[in-house]
């Protein structure tokens, strides 16, 4: 125990300092391993969202395999059907914008519009922003492949080194077929695991444990699949609308806003980017800035009303999910510790610790049910 009257004796000092010489040793270890637990973390998580989806259609067709490739199937056709038609969208997106950006760093019709209609130092800070060389490069990239090729250099210079190598090609196959034969075999073994891991914990010791972990899936289930869930429908509705607004960049700037709600209310950082592709489009078109911010920010106040009023009940329902500070802190420790890997394990560890948490120190009346046998202490 933490939080008892044992005094801090040289021994339990000792044990204290080992215990954290572990934790650090491990994080350390997870940091040098993370280019080649990527994939399996990718593959777990996927597994631990998708196996609810393999358990109904198993209930159907019986066989646990063949539930494993029709749902594997039907996710396939999903997400393949989904980049069939945003990836051209999004290509056409990023060449207007470029379009729209070469036209007010130069002396075009545009950039008069936007000298008379912004006040000056709004649009002096906009032409330079616009005008680096970074940004022009982004937007005068030839295919939304290579643009996507140029971000993922400044997020993951590691992993696209290795990508981007001699092994290119095969590099590009392996590693999503690595992470498909992981996400296979841990469905394969998801059922079988979550029965049998009881009988692998000594009777005395079982009943807390048991506790423990139904407690952390519990929070698992609450926290990040309808949080996962969540975000997908927000970022579908965001892109919708401002495509519907007319902004420029609309879908990506919808699907962008969609992936901050994985952190509740993050998405509100979306209206910094979205003023501004707000008063581009008033620019271009000549429609009042107001009328079009008015239409922006009602996009928001629409979807915010269908996520407090509609997916929140429905989804999550009247569990208290995690705290948006705690999940925006947990992103930001995990993602500084372990890079990549960190951000995919952030909320399934913090889950977890507080899981924990709940179980040593709210709840001390209980401790022996996870520290010591059942039947010591009395109970």
């Amino acid at each position: 125990m933490i939080l008892d009257n044992t005094p801090y004796s040289f021994d339990r000092v000792v044990r204290m300092a080992l215990a954290a010489g572990l934790l650090w040793g491990v994080i350390t270890t997870l940091g040098y391993l993370s280019d080649v637990l990527i994939p399996f973390a990718v593959a777990l998580l996927l597994a631990y969202i998708l196996n609810p989806l393999v358990h109904r259609v198993q209930m159907f067709v019986k066989s646990r395999g063949l539930a494993i490739g029709l749902t594997l199937f039907f996710f396939f056709v999903v997400v393949g059907g989904l980049c069939w038609i945003i990836i051209p969208l999004m290509g056409r997106e990023v060449a207007h914008m470029g379009r729209l950006i070469s036209d007010l760093v130069s002396n075009s019709k545009l950039a008069e519009e936007a000298a008379n209609r912004l006040p000056p130092d709004v649009w002096q800070a906009l032409r330079d922003y616009f005008n680096t060389p970074e940004v022009r490069d982004f937007f005068r990239t030839d295919s939304f492949i290579s643009m996507a090729q140029a971000t993922l250099r400044r997020v993951l210079p590691g992993l696209m080194g290795i990508i981007s190598g001699t092994y290119s090609v095969l590099m590009a196959l392996v590693v999503p077929a690595v992470v498909l034969l992981y996400l296979i075999f841990l469905l394969m073994d998801f059922q079988k695991v979550r029965v049998a891991w009881k009988e692998l914990i000594p009777p005395q010791y079982r009943e807390g444990v048991v506790s423990f972990v139904e407690e952390f899936d519990l929070a698992m289930n609450r926290y990040f699949r309808g949080q996962t869930t969540i975000a997908g429908i927000l970022g579908i509705f965001f892109a919708t609308g401002f495509s519907l607004v007319g902004l420029p960049m609309g879908i990506l700037l919808g699907l962008f806003v969609g992936l901050l709600n994985l952190v509740p209310y993050l998405q509100l950082l979306g209206l910094i980017p979205a003023v501004v592709l707000a008063a581009i489009h008033a620019l271009e078109t000549g429609q009042s800035f107001w009328v079009v911010m008015g239409m922006t920010g009602l996009v928001f106040v629409v979807v915010q009303i269908i996520q407090d009023a509609v997916l929140v009940p429905r989804i999550l329902g009247k569990a208290m999910g995690l705290s948006p500070a705690v999940m925006l802190l947990s992103l930001s420790v995990w993602g500084k510790l372990l890079g990549l890997l960190g951000l995919l394990i952030a909320l399934p560890m913090t889950c977890l610790a507080l899981a924990y948490y709940r179980r040593l120190v709210l709840a001390p009346a209980t401790p022996e049910l996870i520290v010591k046998p059942a039947g010591e202490g009395g109970s």
